[in-house]
């Protein structure tokens, strides 16, 4: 059709529910939050069609990529209904970061997707900054991203969150290491909480306690029940590279998110070894408790669905146990030994003891 031929339509993309200058006010609202994630490797601006990174830059001589990607899930719900937007993002970057340090790498960039059906740019905003506070906690830059406002696939107030992370390690330092065996020890490091994960369970139990996410905490009464399940994913980047750079004799890490211990620990174990855990060494936060107790759910559920308290346990040389456990209390992460590997015994992961529940 012409320019010229009158149509009484008028149509527009911002008429369509797409608005581009909201679109372009985000951009710039989120400038300074991207460049404060910068770091070697990465100081460029947003806005090209593709982020760069300098693995030269950044100190690397035979770098093997690792890259992960992730959502944040259902808690977004719970962000959403609670109108709580400042930390969800920090949940997105530490979901993919965790995935890339088990495997002995750092985390270099990151890329975020935001999708929503209406575009709040102050919404936008604090989702972006939580980001980027992600980042830096992480030490890695956020070099690029994606908004889509599209009001045909997602309510007006809601949103959805992706997130893509690459890191790198020198060739021949990737964990695992080959050497596991019997013997080993298993340390763990705390957990914030259900971190961003099995939501869904959650909300179902939220949903049968009859409590708002705007009424007081049964497990705090210090934070309303929203405000507690939205306490940020624990992220354990910078003190495990610490420890890495520093040659303490880490042999594997395990994240431990969906599938809780029963999934997640033999992935990084041998065939011929089984994971031995005692219950009773871990200390569960009040939580857990809750969800269990108004849930009605059996030890051995919590056990393969939450974290439990653990966000991330260690394989280490018994020898090098106590001096891997120092450090970690002392760089601020709550660290224990829980157990010890053995000859494969009929099950992956064996437990004793009782969750404090």
């Amino acid at each position: 059709m012409s320019d010229n031929i009158p149509n009484s339509n008028s149509l527009s993309y911002k008429k369509a529910g797409v608005d581009i200058d909201a679109g372009n006010a985000l951009v710039e609202q989120i400038k300074p939050l991207v460049k404060a994630t910068n770091r070697s490797g990465a100081d460029g601006e947003i806005g090209g069609f593709g982020g760069l990174f300098d693995l030269k830059g950044a100190g690397f001589i035979d770098p093997i990529l690792v890259a992960a990607n992730d959502g944040v899930g259902t808690k977004l719900r719970i962000a959403i209904e609670s109108g709580v937007h400042e930390t969800i993002g920090i949940d997105l970057v530490a979901m993919c970061v965790n995935d890339i340090i088990v495997q002995g790498a750092e985390p270099l960039f990151f890329l975020d997707y935001f999708a929503t059906g209406k575009l709040d740019v102050e919404n936008a905003t604090q989702i972006i900054a939580g980001i980027a506070n992600g980042c830096i906690e992480a030490g890695c830059a956020l070099i690029g991203g994606e908004s889509a406002e599209m009001p045909s696939m997602y309510a007006k107030d809601d949103y959805d969150l992706a997130g893509f992370c690459v890191g790198a390690a020198e060739r021949g330092q990737l964990l695992p290491k080959t050497d596991i065996k019997a013997g080993d020890v298993i340390i763990s490091l705390a957990s914030s909480g259900p971190h961003s994960n099995d939501y869904s369970l959650i909300r179902k139990i939220v949903e049968i306690s009859g409590i708002k996410y705007n009424e007081p905490a049964p497990f705090d009464e210090n934070l309303t029940l929203g405000e507690a399940l939205l306490i940020p994913t624990k992220i354990y980047v910078k003190p495990i590279l610490k420890a890495l750079k520093e040659n303490l004799n880490i042999k594997a890490l395990a994240h431990i998110t969906g599938g809780g211990f029963t999934e997640n620990i033999p992935r990084v174990l041998p065939k011929n070894i089984s994971a031995n855990i005692d219950l009773n060494s871990i200390s569960v936060p009040p939580v857990f408790a809750w969800l269990a107790k108004i849930g009605g759910i059996k030890q051995s559920e919590m056990l393969r669905t939450f974290n439990c308290g653990v966000g991330m346990v260690l394989i280490v040389e018994s020898e090098c146990d106590n001096e891997i456990v120092t450090h970690f209390n002392n760089e601020g992460m709550e660290a224990k030994i829980i157990g010890s590997l053995s000859e494969h015994n009929g099950n992956d992961v064996n437990y004793s003891g009782a969750l404090d529940l």
